[in-house]
């Protein structure tokens, strides 16, 4: 060897031949994965739409069970809807921030990644506690808001059963979106899993038409069986992520040790939550305000709209759902390379670059289209009063709930393609987020809501002016939508849209 040029001599001969194949011998290549895998679109759409369809299947038939039991009892199961609009506030906060900070799997390790979705299941699981006790206390308050004066006396003991699902929405709803961001979207169907058989089971055995034993089912069964099933389903997700995923994730890092949580971990998912739970208590607040107006025009408009909204948020919703789970994972894993190969907190972006990070939003775009207008035009022809008729046992409230299906079911294909485009914005920036989501909420329901609460609208044309105000917000929130991620686009690619730090040293 040459000192000065730290170079071997050429050599001819067999030792050459030797010498180059050892140069030129090449690691093997990886196989890429198999389109249905769990960290494929494909393949996380597929668990995605299992996790969604299960419990949409269940509370379509809690209602038509209920409504065997009693039919004036079934607007009282819509409780446990409104409560869970209430925590959602809370689930939308810190799990939101996961698509941003436990999705970015190109500038955070493996094992950053896990503490930090430890972390929000510690969190979740005490900010549940505080607010499945706070609805206790105020269990009679929340009756009076949500559920009409005839059946209200009736409901106490349901609405304080269904309390407890704060806790365990919050710990499912950190479990859910921490795991899919860790591409094991296989948790939220175990979880959905769970509770479907066992809800199943015991619903068969409990207050069926054909139940075990010689008792009378009651509406309070039902609600002591969610709150079995909600309870087994986060335990069963929770054990499985703390034995399966980890121990799966755990084989892409050199020194596998137990999970850590920690204040700083906290921190990190805290700020963007922030942008996510505001969001999310503006939109809520007004929706539940809204909500009280149409429950003030009395129980056939409150079990119709129960009813509509089990049809239009059961089955035919979960291909949306899916399809933003899987927009929001892909998304935020193609922000995180982004930002992995940038080394400024203001990096300017092109045109390609951009196309490249939303592709999984344009492909869940296309499919939410077509479904949507496939299912608008079908039920439109078909109609669901007969099947509202068979899950309410009422024909007033068949007839209002087809009413409401006219007037507005056809603005959910604007629903469908808003909710793929604003997770864009989600999975990457959180505070364009929230400005999108406040300016509709102000600029439309918020006016509206205070409309319907100074101005004593008769029944008869209340539903015109509730039908204008959910049915427009879709149509607007979809315009205001595409407008904000334009203007992100574009401020994007003047380099004006804040980047944090790329590489971290975890």
């Amino acid at each position: 060897m040459d000192p000065a040029t730290n170079k071997r001599p050429v050599v001819r001969g067999t030792m050459v031949r030797q010498e180059e194949e050892d140069v030129t011998e090449e690691p093997e290549v990886p196989q890429s994965p198999k389109p249905w895998n769990r960290d494929t679109y494909l393949g996380s759409l597929l668990f995605n739409i299992g996790a969604f369809a299960l419990p949409a299947l269940y509370n379509t038939l809690s209602k038509l069970w209920v409504a065997n039991i009693d039919s004036k009892q079934v607007v009282t199961t819509d409780i446990y809807t409104y409560i869970g609009v209430i925590v959602e506030v809370l689930n939308e906060g810190l799990p939101r921030s996961a698509w941003l900070v436990i999705g970015d799997k190109s500038t955070r390790s493996m094992r950053s990644r896990l503490d930090l979705a430890y972390t929000m299941v510690l969190a979740q699981s005490v900010l549940g506690i505080l607010m499945t006790v706070i609805f206790l206390a105020a269990s009679e308050r929340l009756a009076s808001g949500f559920v009409p004066v005839d059946v209200r006396r009736a409901s106490i003991t349901y609405v304080r059963l269904s309390s407890v699902q704060a806790v365990t929405s919050a710990v499912e709803a950190a479990l859910s979106a921490s795991t899919r961001a860790l591409d094991n979207p296989d948790v939220p169907l175990i979880i959905s899993s769970a509770k479907f058989v066992v809800n199943i089971v015991l619903d068969l055995l409990v207050i069926s038409k054909v139940h075990v034993g010689g008792w009378k089912p009651t509406i309070v069964m039902q609600a002591v069986i969610r709150l079995v099933c909600d309870s087994v389903s986060t335990l069963a997700g929770l054990v499985y992520f703390l034995t399966i995923v980890v121990r799966r994730c755990q084989k892409d890092t050199d020194s596998p040790s137990r999970l850590q949580s920690s204040i700083s971990a906290l921190v990190t998912l805290v700020k963007p939550s922030i942008y996510t739970f505001a969001e999310s208590a503006v939109r809520n607040a007004i929706y539940l305000w809204l909500v009280h107006r149409i429950i003030l025009l009395g129980s056939d408009y409150a079990t119709a709209w129960g009813v509509f909204n089990t049809i239009r948020w059961g089955l035919i919703m979960v291909p949306v759902q899916a399809l933003e789970s899987s927009t929001l994972a892909f998304v935020g894993h193609n922000w995180g390379l982004f930002r992995a190969q940038r080394d400024t907190e203001y990096p300017t972006a092109s045109k390609k670059e951009i196309l490249y990070m939303i592709r999984p939003a344009i492909l869940s775009i296309s499919i939410a289209l077509v479904f949507e207008t496939i299912m608008c035009i079908a039920l439109s022809i078909r109609g669901i009063e007969s099947f509202a008729h068979y899950l309410s046992d009422s024909t007033v409230v068949a007839r209002i709930t087809q009413t409401m299906w006219k007037n507005i079911d056809w603005t959910y294909i604007f629903y469908g393609l808003n909710t793929q485009i604003a997770a864009i914005l989600l999975a990457t920036s959180p505070r364009w987020f929230l400005y999108q989501s406040i300016a509709s909420n102000s600029l439309w329901d918020l006016p509206w809501a205070i409309v319907v609460t100074v101005t004593s609208l008769p029944k008869t044309l209340a539903w015109t002016y509730y039908a204008i105000i959910f049915g427009g917000a879709l149509v607007f929130g979809f315009i205001i939508v595409n407008l904000a991620a334009v203007l992100w686009a574009y401020r994007l690619m003047q380099g004006k849209i804040r980047v944090r730090s790329g590489i971290r040293n975890d």
